[in-house]
Parts: structure tokens; C-alpha cells; sequence
């Protein structure tokens, strides 16, 4: 069963794409027809997109791995940043913090100092601090939560990223493309698909079409985390009742057979 119908996005207004002057040649594939000089998106291929990209997302949440979700624009960051909180995945709503993904470790750092000022708040420092210290320590706080919060349990690389709007998002495909990590994203009929390995041909400037995609991508991913959850149950209770180790084992016994053949 899809996770969205054709009357869904047509309803969202996803069909829309940009005038025919500004199109993308290579997405010609997804583009159904044109009407009044804009190219109309083909919603059957939508839908399909949307399918396969859900189940990719839902194994990644499922194994116990983050999606990275970046949208700037401003029809798009409050829900894309709503939908993301919602499964407990990383996302990025501000201006990319370059070398985000190229150069991780950097900011990590980062991220440990704002750990740190909020340490400092905690123990009591602050408070013997002078108060032009305490204002300039707020600010640098308050900046590295603006760019760097919502990344901030975020300790090891992304297993994908998700992006609204290939164009403005150009710097965060460009690194995730040069370390290999799959790129999901909402690609409307201005943009290049060339770099991304789930192509969602979508109108990505409407608020409501960015909702109904993002819904149905994030609704996968929750059923990879409670898909998740379940198992683990399961595993504890095989523990607790003395299933598993029984199971541990038998697998050292296959193990050692073909020693014990030779």
C-alpha cells in the first residue's frame, strides 16, 4: 500500500513545478506535461519516489541510525524542523554550517563548547563571572544554538541527509556526495536529480506539498524506530528468560564443526 495517494499531492499543490524557461532538462523524466508555460510533475512517478524512499528511510531507522534534514528556506524550515523533532533525527533550519559533514570533527568541537557554557551555568562559575563576561559568554551561546542545536546529539556522521531544494541546499549535497552518504530530496523541475540518490520530484517552494512529502517519509521512519523497539523488547525478554544465550551457543557450535571436520 503507498504511503500517499495521487489526490493527497494533488490537494498539497505538489504538482507544481517552475515555468518551462526555467527547467531542468534532466528532469524531464518526472515532468507530465506543461500548462500555461509551468511544467506540471508526473504524480504517479511522485508517489512511487515517495514509496521507495520511505522503506530506505524506515531500515535506516530501524537499524538504529540518524537522517540528517536540511531546509533553509523559509516555507520549509518550521515544518521540516517539526516533522524532524518528531522522529528524534538531526536537522539543520538555519544557514549550513560549511564543512557540516566534510569537516565533522570541527564541529563537534563546537557543539562541546556549548556543553561546556551550559556546564558553566550549572556549577556555579558563571555567577563569579563579571557581567560583561556573562554577556559575551551568552551571545556565543546563543549563537552556536541558532546554527549547531538541533545537531547537537548528533555524535557520529549521518547515514543519509534529506534535503528540500537541491539548488539551495547545493554546499550540503556537495558534501555529503563526497563522503559517500545518500542523499534523499524533495527535486523540483528547476534542479539537477544528477547527485541524488532518491529523487522526490516535488514542488519544494509550497509549504503544504513540503508537509504531505515530509509526513509521509517521517511516518516511515517511525515505524522503523517502534519496528526497532519491538525487536528490542524481544531480544531482553529472550535474555531475561535464558532463550538467548542457548542461541549464542548453538552458533559457536556451527562455528566450531567445520574445524572439527578438517
Amino acid at each position: 500500500m503507498s504511503r500517499t495517494n495521487f489526490d493527497q499531492l494533488l490537494e498539497a499543490g505538489v504538482h507544481f513545478g517552475h515555468l518551462k524557461s526555467k527547467w531542468n532538462p534532466a528532469m524531464a523524466p518526472y515532468i507530465f506535461m506543461e500548462r500555461n508555460g509551468i511544467h506540471i510533475i508526473d504524480l504517479n512517478k511522485t508517489v512511487a519516489k515517495i514509496d521507495e524512499a520511505a522503506e530506505a528511510l524506515k531500515a535506516i531507522a530501524k537499524s538504529g541510525r540518524k537522517v540528517l534534514f536540511v531546509a533553509t528556506k523559509k516555507q520549509a524550515k518550521e515544518v521540516l524542523a517539526e516533522k524532524a523533532q518528531a522522529v528524534g533525527m538531526p536537522y539543520v533550519i538555519e544557514r549550513w554550517p560549511g564543512g557540516m559533514l566534510t569537516n565533522f570533527a570541527t564541529i563537534r568541537k563546537a557543539v562541546k563548547k556549548m556543553a561546556t557554557i551550559d556546564k558553566l551555568t550549572k556549577d556555579g562559575t558563571y555567577d563569579n563571572l563579571s557581567k560583561r563576561e556573562r554577556l559575551q559568554i551568552e551571545r556565543q551561546r546563543q549563537k552556536l544554538e541558532t546554527n549547531l542545536g538541533s545537531i547537537a546529539d548528533l555524535t557520529r556522521l549521518p547515514s543519509a541527509i534529506f534535503v528540500v531544494d537541491v539548488m539551495k541546499e547545493h554546499i550540503a549535497v556537495a558534501e555529503a556526495v563526497r563522503l559517500g552518504i545518500p542523499v534523499f530530496a524533495m527535486v523540483d523541475t528547476n534542479s539537477n536529480p544528477r547527485n541524488i540518490d532518491y529523487v522526490i520530484p516535488a514542488n519544494d517552494d509550497a509549504t503544504k506539498s513540503v508537509e504531505v512529502v515530509l509526513g509521509a517519509l517521517c511516518d516511515a521512519i517511525a515505524e522503523g524506530l517502534e519496528e526497532r523497539k519491538v525487536e528490542k523488547a524481544d531480544q531482553d525478554a529472550a535474555e531475561a528468560s535464558g532463550k538467548a544465550p542457548r542461541k549464542k551457543a548453538a552458533k559457536a557450535e556451527e562455528a566450531e564443526a567445520p574445524a572439527e571436520e578438517a
